[in-house]
């Protein structure tokens, strides 16, 4: 028997629905491992169909591509290394998650998802019915488990594999990312190596999906929990582990530990790629967006050149008479430090002809939120109509705290097809824009420096959709809200415990009924990049039409 095993680790970006496109990319990886001398490359969960395919799993023809393509995969990489690579089988009325191991031009050994999540994002149990816990499998005499991603995340799966004398277990998944999650799959695999006594292989998609960005992140741990090697976060690699059997088992020899971002350039790495993902896997080059002068959409600009390129990415300010001159001085500064196209666009006539066309109707009523919106959905409506002319995906700049709090215009800035910082609440908005200004990374398309000025950062929020408009005239102060939002959306809390914590009671009770009030708002907007594990789209699906409030 072999002493000496290597595995390549494709930890790759699949398309969801690019089923001839995703089984190019494992072709690529197979070969690549022939080159390095592999004796099985593996990629991630679900990869020749992209995860997650929804409901797209539902439609026969599509799951029937996805296994004319694996047998196209098994004949093309049959001479040189097993191919593990995941995608959907059905079988009979049945639709199972599985993984399959490829080899000699044939599916050597396929793998049915145990456990199916049903929690958050995921909806597994919606289109896929639970498998059998698989037994492992032999490569060049290398006897392997494969625990399927949520497989990991409980003791069994693993267990029974060992049981069934697994020497090594290998990990495939479709891990979204949310803050901080890196040290809870860590935990959660060394759980899984202490149990069992055996080395872990753990490989994670990489790449925007809709909301969802899969971080990568793949790492390998040898047994009591030890660290051998882990890729990095948000980027493509390959990587090739070397195993060599001791006396009381196979061991990863060490390899490269790329270092772990902090959370706030996660965070970022996250938007940028989740945008340039989204962009290109739906067809669109080029964004434009409304730049205010404010730091929201500051923020956007920034995250879209580094996304991007400062070439594919225009900057419209719409000014009112309402528009203060900082502002316009700001938007301008901003567009110049990323150098990106800046294009000038006022609103004052047409918001005249409305005004005008509209008097007869609403003589006798005082101006006020009507009117404000009127501008709002004039500027969505000129930035829509470039959208239309130019091929360029409006972007739109709202906030977590605002969007919480339907503190947006529908049909008016929430118009546009993606939001990156639709996840960040406004004081982190903050922290995002002075990190930008003092780093700067590879993977970023933009200049360095302080792309931001700090005067957008420092200055009062303000909409400007009235003279001397400030957002804390009808917020709480956003070191206020975005506390108390903390409470009422990530924890689930209840009146009580934001007044235990400190908030008075009538300021919770405005924000909570803000909060329910706008759901339709929510239901309606463009997706955003999901950064925590209380997102607004998947992970927190309240009901528009709601008479609950909380009174205790």
């Amino acid at each position: 028997m072999t002493d000496r095993f290597r595995l390549t680790l494709a930890q790759l970006n699949a398309t969801v629905g690019d089923v001839s496109g995703n089984a190019a990319r494992a072709r690529e990886a197979w070969e690549e491992g022939k080159r390095a001398g592999a004796d099985m490359v593996v990629l991630p969960e679900m990869f020749l169909a992209g995860y997650q395919p929804q409901d797209l799993v539902q439609k026969p023809a599509f799951v029937a591509a996805c296994q004319d393509a694996l047998m196209q995969l098994a004949a093309d990489c049959a001479d040189g290394p097993a191919l593990g690579v995941g995608a959907p089988l059905a079988e009979g009325d049945l639709l199972h998650n599985a993984y399959f191991v490829l080899e000699g031009g044939e599916i050597r050994a396929t793998m049915r998802k145990h456990h199916l999540p049903n929690y958050t994002v995921f909806d597994e149990k919606r289109v896929f019915q639970p498998g059998m816990i698989s037994g492992p499998y032999s490569v060049k005499g290398v006897r392997i488990g494969t625990p399927i991603c949520e497989d990991a995340w409980f003791p069994d799966v693993a267990e029974a594999m060992a049981e069934s004398g697994a020497e090594i277990l290998v990990v495939p998944n479709g891990s979204p990312y949310f803050r901080d999650k890196l040290d809870i799959r860590l935990n959660k695999m060394i759980a899984r190596v202490t149990e069992t006594g055996l080395p872990l292989v753990y490989l994670n998609l990489v790449g925007g999906q809709d909301d969802q960005v899969f971080d990568g992140g793949s790492f390998v741990l040898n047994p009591h929990g030890v660290l051998a090697m882990r890729m990095p976060v948000f980027e493509e690699r390959t990587a090739q582990v070397d195993f060599t059997r001791e006396g009381d088992g196979w061991r990863a020899e060490p390899g490269a530990e790329a270092p772990l971002p902090d959370s706030l350039e996660q965070d970022y790495h996250a938007m940028v790629l989740s945008l340039r993902d989204y962009l290109r896997k739906t067809g669109f080059r080029k964004v434009l967006l409304g730049l205010s002068g404010g730091v929201d959409s500051a923020a956007v600009a920034a995250i879209a050149v580094d996304a991007l390129g400062p070439e594919n990415v225009r900057c419209v300010m719409l000014p009112s008479e309402y528009t203060s001159e900082a502002s316009l001085e700001d938007a301008k500064a901003v567009a110049a430090n990323l150098g990106c196209r800046y294009d000038f666009v006022p609103i004052t006539a047409i918001r005249d002809a409305v005004t005008e066309t509209l008097a007869p109707l609403f003589e006798g009523y005082e101006e006020g939120l009507t009117e404000e919106n009127i501008q709002s959905r004039i500027r969505g409506l000129l930035l829509m109509a470039q959208s239309n002319k130019f091929g360029e995906m409006l972007l739109t700049t709202g906030n977590k705290s605002e969007v919480a709090v339907g503190y947006a215009t529908i049909y008016g800035d929430m118009a546009g097809g993606f939001n990156p910082i639709k996840d960040l609440y406004k004081t982190r908005v903050f922290d995002i824009c002075r990190w930008r200004g003092t780093h700067h990374r590879e993977w970023m398309q933009g200049p360095p420096g302080e792309v931001i000025p700090m005067r957008v950062i420092d200055k009062p929020p303000s909409a400007e959709l009235r003279a001397d408009q400030r957002d804390d005239e009808s917020l709480p102060s956003y070191e206020v809200l975005d506390g108390i939002l903390t409470m009422l959306v990530d924890d689930e809390a209840s009146i009580a415990d934001c007044v235990a914590a400190g908030y008075e009671r009538e300021t919770v009770e405005k924000v909570e009924h803000l909060l329910y009030v706008s759901e339709y708002k929510r239901f309606q907007s463009a997706p955003g990049t999901r950064l925590s594990m209380r997102a607004f789209w998947l992970d927190r699906r309240y009901p528009i039409a709601n008479g609950w409030r909380d009174r205790g």
